[in-house]
């Protein structure tokens, strides 16, 4: 048996965290300050946003699941255990 290697390969009902509101992630992608990419995200993106279906969506507007999941749960995760 293969064991994931990060957060996004685990199941949704694993990280709790399967659905995330739209404007959360409208929200991420705006402190990048780029708003033709938060229009394009809120054109694209579906209004609950499943981290495990809608990956790469996520990663063409510069959102990294685990770092998503990360901010969303208070930063911890494994990160902090092993880094």
């Amino acid at each position: 048996m293969t064991l994931p290697r990060n957060v996004a390969e685990f199941p949704a009902r694993m990280t709790g965290i399967p659905m995330i509101d739209k404007s959360q992630i409208l929200d991420m992608i705006r402190s990048f300050g780029d708003k033709g990419k938060v229009d394009e995200a809120d054109r694209e993106l579906p209004d609950q946003v499943d981290t495990d279906r809608d990956g790469g969506l996520l990663s063409k507007f510069g959102l990294d699941v685990d770092d998503i999941v990360a901010k969303l749960t208070g930063g911890g995760g494994l990160g902090k255990l092993l880094g």
